[in-house]
């Protein structure tokens, strides 16, 4: 038996498929080279104690009353995770956990769930325990959902579990299954943070969530997953939740098309899609802003961008471009020099590839 543990789980950036996991659609998204990095140790007090590099903060809470942090809320993404835990019959014992990142806060690259993720693997691994990738994904969710209380689906647990280098990731939310798909050589992924943080916890992703259900509703469908983009159109939904409901039947379509794609090595399709997508959510789901546009048409005209869109919620955060891996540096000067001069604004790039989904890195 081992007393402490590191664990890595990565961020990820959604490829094809816009708010369609809580739809029961489909996904493609990529694990990427960053994240964030669980340090678990055993403790003889029935504790958990969580402290995180990136804001210097401490919390504990009583393991047998694991309740919602309000002084901390940071916390919550692991006391959540450690409470779901128990409620399956994981062998609890006190714990410290330390927690470091190298993912930007509120880029839209999902650093919550690999944050949950992290602490989920560690504390698994510690107690010489196990649980199926799926179910550790499915739990991260569920402490998200119920402790935190984001009504996220589950695309950001189940791509930073199921990350594969240079892969995508094709997830499936009604079936609860993950498969993945080569990406052709010498392609990176850039993602661009627009300046504009992301906020999920704001009004809008409940709003437009509310928004699919009632159009799934009045289709007398299960839900959007069931529809088509043909039946949508000819449909007499109310304009608005019509639009949004074509969003989502166009993503679908999107994914499964943009997985055709890869399987034929035709990365110049796959890239058209993503540029598609952008313009479905800024038209019909609206959950673009004119800074996130404005990265995505720049990014078409500059050579060796293959494909742009926004990735994540939306409402602020991130692009992820489809390139090519040589024109990288005048990709990224080219980007920042134009959205400098159309905006007033910085935008930061990562560059990053399909990487490693979580896994224990060491154990002492």
């Amino acid at each position: 038996m081992h007393n402490s543990v590191i664990a890595f789980a990565p961020g990820r950036v959604e490829l094809l498929g816009n708010h369609t996991d809580y739809n029961e659609g489909v996904v493609l998204s990529a694990a990427i080279d960053r994240g964030v990095t669980a340090s678990a140790h055993r403790l003889l007090e029935r504790t958990v104690e969580v402290s995180s590099q990136t804001n210097q903060r401490t919390a504990i809470a009583d393991l047998d009353e694991i309740s919602p942090s309000t002084e901390e809320p940071w916390a919550n993404y692991c006391f959540g995770v450690i409470r779901e835990l128990m409620a399956t019959g994981f062998p609890s014992h006190g714990l410290r956990i330390e927690i470091a990142s190298d993912l930007p806060v509120g880029a839209g690259l999902s650093s919550s769930a690999a944050f949950e993720v992290a602490t989920a693997y560690a504390a698994i691994d510690l107690a010489s325990w196990s649980l199926a990738p799926m179910k550790i994904a499915q739990l991260c969710q569920k402490a998200e959902n119920d402790f935190v209380g984001v009504k996220c689906g589950l695309l950001d647990q189940a791509s930073s579990v199921f990350g594969e280098d240079n892969k995508a990731i094709l997830l499936d939310f009604r079936s609860i299954t993950a498969e993945t798909c080569q990406l052709p050589p010498g392609i990176s992924l850039l993602l661009l943070d627009s300046g504009i943080p992301h906020a999920l916890t704001g009004g809008e992703y409940n709003e437009r969530r509310q928004q699919c259900v009632e159009a799934a509703a009045a289709l007398h469908v299960p839900a959007l997953r069931d529809a088509t983009t043909a039946q949508v159109l000819s449909s007499n939904l109310d304009p608005l939740v019509k639009r949004r409901a074509l969003h989502i039947t166009g993503e679908n379509e999107r994914v499964l098309a943009g997985r055709q794609a890869l399987l034929a090595k035709d990365v110049e399709a796959f890239g058209q899609l993503m540029f598609a997508s952008h313009e479905s959510s800024r038209d019909n789901f609206e959950n673009s802003t004119s800074h996130l546009d404005t990265l995505v048409e720049i990014a078409k005209t500059s050579n060796g961008v293959i494909g742009s869109r926004l990735t994540g919620g939306g409402f602020g955060g991130s692009t992820v471009s489809l390139i090519r891996s040589e024109l990288a540096p005048e990709i990224i000067e080219e980007i920042q020099s134009r959205y400098l001069s159309v905006t007033g604004a910085k935008c930061r790039p990562i560059l990053t590839r399909p990487s490693q989904g979580a896994r224990v890195l060491q154990r002492n």
